[in-house]
């Protein structure tokens, strides 16, 4: 099973990205672009696990108070193009103690350094620049251990269980 912990997004959020994402389709930009569901900031990246109970377990004492979550400009990373999210004590201590209760449990996933964003279109090309970051807020109250399964190749992300 494919897992990954994140902040799922709201509907207002999710609205204001996708006005976004039709500016840049209309500007010519081109690549993979999310589909609305699946757009969401990832905490941690698990990925294949035989073990998806032993992640719940991991987690099921997780807490995180709750804190505003506010979109902040665009950028890339290689050929993907990402909206940012202001940094904040909050989110801050929600992707430590998700990490932290990774490793507690020696559940390996990804230890990159975690630079807050929301996967926007992986394989971009053309001027993405052009096209004013959208801007929105909204108040996270619980985390959310996803799984992703495929469907026609491409990905499905549904809620695994809440934190």
């Amino acid at each position: 099973m494919r897992l990954f912990v994140a902040i799922q997004l709201s509907d207002d959020i999710k609205k204001k990205i996708t006005g976004s994402l039709h500016e840049l389709k209309k500007k010519g930009v081109r690549g993979n672009y999310v589909p609305v569901q699946n757009l969401h900031l990832t905490l941690a990246f698990i990925g294949e696990t035989d073990h998806p109970g032993a992640v719940k377990d991991a987690l099921k004492n997780v807490s995180v108070k709750p804190f505003k979550l506010s979109l902040d400009g665009m950028g890339m990373f290689g050929d993907l193009l990402w909206v940012g999210v202001k940094g904040n004590q909050g989110l801050s201590a929600a992707a430590k103690a998700v990490r932290d209760a990774l490793d507690d449990a020696g559940i390996a996933y990804d230890r990159e350094k975690f630079v807050p964003h929301i996967t926007l279109i992986r394989k971009v090309s053309g001027s993405w620049k052009q096209v004013p970051a959208p801007k929105g807020e909204m108040k996270v109250t619980k985390l959310s251990l996803m799984k992703t399964t495929f469907r026609d190749g491409k990905p499905v992300y549904t809620e695994h269980m809440g934190i």
